[in-house]
């Protein structure tokens, strides 16, 4: 079974740093794009960050210049380096990930059980 698992989250003041983890595991065949979302009290969940299997990127406009996503293919793990965090950046932040699992081998879309970021002074 496939899962994803966070780290990193906490409780931060505002201008301070925060690396979040996802670690994918179990029975993958491979996996294509991973990206980290977020969601505010009362707000709909958004996309922060995304990186694709040939290492491009995809930034939110609101976090461009602050956050940097990268991943590391051999540990199926993909990470957000969150600098200058502020406030607003105060959210659950969720992982997603494209994985063809290799039960199945139909791609689709797995979610992490998110992790909280608090920023405040």
């Amino acid at each position: 079974q496939v899962q994803l698992v966070e780290s990193g989250g906490g409780l931060v003041q505002p201008g301070g740093s925060l690396r979040l983890s996802c670690a994918a595991s179990g029975s993958i065949f491979s996996i294509s794009a991973m990206g980290w979302y977020r969601q505010a009290p009362g707000k709909q969940r958004e996309l922060v960050a995304a990186i694709f299997s040939g290492g491009s990127t995809n930034y939110a406009d609101s976090v461009k210049g602050r956050f940097t996503i990268s991943r590391d293919n051999a540990k199926n793990t993909v990470y957000l380096q969150m600098n200058g965090l502020k406030p607003e950046d105060t959210a659950v932040y969720y992982c997603n990930a494209d994985i063809r699992p290799i039960t199945t081998m139909a791609s689709r879309k797995y979610w992490g059980q998110g992790t909280q970021v608090t920023v405040s002074s």
